[in-house]
Order: C-alpha cells, then structure tokens, then sequence
C-alpha cells in the first residue's frame, strides 16, 4: 500500500504521518510508522473555504521610489536590449555607454528572491545606453541596457 506522506507540528513536536486508502469511512494511516486502522465518523467533505490573498504593497526601491512599472522601450536602432530576465533589485552595474562586451560578459547584477543572479550582454557589441541605476526595482522584461 502507497501512503501519502505529510509531516506535522503539535505542541513543538513533529509527526510524520502517512495516509492510505480511505474506503468510505475506513482508512488507512501511520505515524511515525506505527500503522492505525483509523473510522472516519463524519464522512462528509466539507468544502474547504480558501481566502483570497490580500495583496502585497508594490514593491519600492532603496530610496522609497516607485518601482519601474513597465519594461522601458528598446531605443530607435540604436542597438539590441538586454531585458531582466525576472523581477528584481538593480545591484551593480558592471558596464558603462562605449563599453565594448562579448556576450557571456556580465552587465548587471540582479536580486532576486534574495539570490544574486549575473545577467549576461547575451551578444557581442558596445553599449550604447543604460536604462536603468544601480538601486532600481525592475519588472521582468524591463530594459536593463542596449546593445548596438
């Protein structure tokens, strides 16, 4: 017999408990190992009432700044973007307008999740602008630089 297993917390002690087939009032359970034969005496299922999240305040910068609400737009020709690949804080800009780049070169150090993630150039060139400061909130999508 397969049992799903969950793990639960009582009064700071934890229970590791496995549960079987359940055939109308009757199932099968252990915890911590220990095998139970367990009669279920209301075998109605009670819809289970799920409250909406409530939403969390929009995110803001170091300095309290709103955070940039939509990816900037990529500059006329002027070169190919370099997009964050997940909503994060600007940490360090490691390049600067003129800078030529291969494309695994970092550019920008992004967190996210609190986890420091190195977004790459992507392909070869110079950098023709920089959309964004060190500091910045940025949405997935948003135009971290351009390429050209």
């Amino acid at each position: 017999m397969k049992f799903k297993e969950y793990k639960y917390k009582i009064n700071g002690t934890v229970y590791k408990v496995g549960i079987g087939d359940i055939d109308r009032d009757q199932a099968e359970v252990q915890v911590n190992g220990a095998p139970y034969h367990v009669e279920i005496m209301d075998n109605k299922i009670a819809a289970v009432k799920v409250a909406a999240p409530k939403p969390a305040a929009a995110p803001r910068t170091a300095t309290g700044a709103k955070v940039i609400s939509k990816p900037a737009p990529a500059t006329n020709g002027a070169g190919k973007p370099v997009k964050a690949p997940l909503p994060g804080v600007v940490l360090d800009i490691l390049v600067s307008v003129g800078q030529e780049v291969k494309a695994d070169d970092t550019v920008v150090t992004l967190e996210a999740m609190k986890m420091e993630n190195s977004i790459k150039a992507g392909f070869d060139g110079k950098v023709t602008s920089i959309a964004v400061s060190k500091g910045d909130s940025v949405l997935e999508g948003a135009v971290l630089l351009t390429i050209g």
